[in-house]
């Protein structure tokens, strides 16, 4: 039933059904790496279960939203009464959930994107450079040392949100966005980076392009990065850009 809601223990995501064939679960209220930790950690576990009548996980940065098929749900426990697939489905997730709550899993995949930096392929390297109170080279450096977690994939196909950005190099998104943002633009917003998958509008601060394709409908997966994938950016030239995007044309 669209709008209903289950409450669950503080340690345990709460229940909310989208339209009468989904249900989030929420882990919180706000963009927080810990929190997303959780959502990652629910959505492998539940995707290892294998749960019979669920159609597709989607994580998010603070909740988890399961497709299901109602009519399945509505037959699991024909002597349960007047109980709703929503209501069915909630308690076998969460049940899940509490059983498996310490469980680890696997260790995520590591995704090296080459970028290069600056000039033409990053025109707002030397905004961020002058915000942080550093070089560009020093912007670079920071930018490629760290070890990136995609949050979720959104805003457009293949489209991820990184968590993992150095505090130094946070700040507020273009006052004015651009209608086109070339395909494989590193950008900067708040407090992440990301990846234009192709050409779109977008307000976020350009530092840098990669050669690769972040979304093909024609591959499998289409999408380059998953949710929960670990990334490292690799800095290459402007003639290894060149030579890595003949080769992935």
């Amino acid at each position: 039933m669209p709008g209903s809601k289950q409450r669950s223990d503080s340690n345990m995501p709460s229940l909310e059904a989208l339209g009468d064939s989904a249900v989030i679960l929420r882990f919180g209220d706000r963009i927080d790496a810990r929190i997303n930790t959780r959502v990652h950690r629910a959505a492998a576990l539940l995707a290892a279960a294998k749960v019979a009548g669920v159609r597709e996980i989607l994580p998010a940065y603070a909740s988890l939203t399961v497709q299901y098929d109602p009519a399945f749900f509505s037959q699991v426990d024909p002597a349960g009464g007047d109980v709703s697939p929503f209501a069915r489905i909630g308690e076998r997730l969460l049940a899940l959930l509490h059983d498996s709550r310490n469980e680890i899993f696997q260790t995520a995949r590591v995704i090296e994107i080459p970028v290069c930096y600056g000039a033409e392929f990053g025109p707002d390297l030397a905004v961020v450079a002058t915000h942080a109170g550093v070089s560009e080279s020093e912007v670079i450096v920071l930018h490629s040392a760290a070890i990136y977690r995609v949050a979720m994939l959104g805003f457009a196909p293949g489209f991820p949100y990184l968590f993992g950005l150095n505090k130094s190099l946070h700040l507020p998104r273009r006052a004015n966005p651009r209608i086109r943002v070339p395909a494989g633009s590193l950008a900067i917003g708040g407090q992440q980076t990301g990846i234009y998958p192709g050409e779109l509008p977008g307000g976020w601060h350009l530092i840098g392009r990669t050669p690769l394709r972040l979304f093909d409908a024609d591959r499998i997966p289409p999408a380059l990065l998953a949710p929960a994938d670990e990334v490292r950016f690799i800095a290459i030239d402007a003639v290894e850009f060149k030579r890595l995007q003949a080769s992935d044309a």
